[in-house]
């Protein structure tokens, strides 16, 4: 059986971390299957899928990581072509997945103690974001 369903959220932006753990769960309880997986999909160029310990001080750090590994304040040749001035959110994105899979046992996701599913919007501007929610299995 596949179950496919939506999660909608509005964002910041700017590297706005969301956790998406308890609507994931609800799509997999309300899907009805018990074993198999769920494949979470975020159909944006400038946003990811993680997993991560949902606190502040994580969540500062991922954020502090990415400002390290891709400023927003170099020069990005995607900025010249387009002027949107989003490049660093492309390459911030690209350093993440655009899905994620959790195998669903029992009727529950197998995630870690600390593990939560979480979304990252790297735009420059807040936007309505809707993730793609597949649950397949028995």
């Amino acid at each position: 059986m596949v179950v496919t369903q939506y999660v909608a959220m509005d964002t910041r932006g700017h590297g706005d971390v969301i956790d998406v753990t308890d609507q994931v769960a609800k799509a997999v309880a309300d899907s009805g299957i018990k074993n198999g997986i769920v494949t979470i999909f975020s159909p944006s160029a400038t946003s990811g899928l993680t997993t991560l310990e949902y606190e502040p001080g994580c969540v500062a750090d991922l954020q502090a990581l990415f400002e390290r590994v891709a400023p927003e304040s170099i020069d990005y040749r995607h900025n010249l072509r387009w002027g949107d001035g989003n490049g660093h959110a492309h390459v911030r994105a690209a350093l993440l997945k655009a899905s994620f899979t959790v195998p669903v046992v029992n009727g529950r996701l197998t995630l870690g103690t600390w593990q939560h599913i979480v979304f990252v919007d790297f735009d420059v501007r807040p936007r309505h974001r809707e993730l793609v929610v597949q649950c397949m299995g028995e």
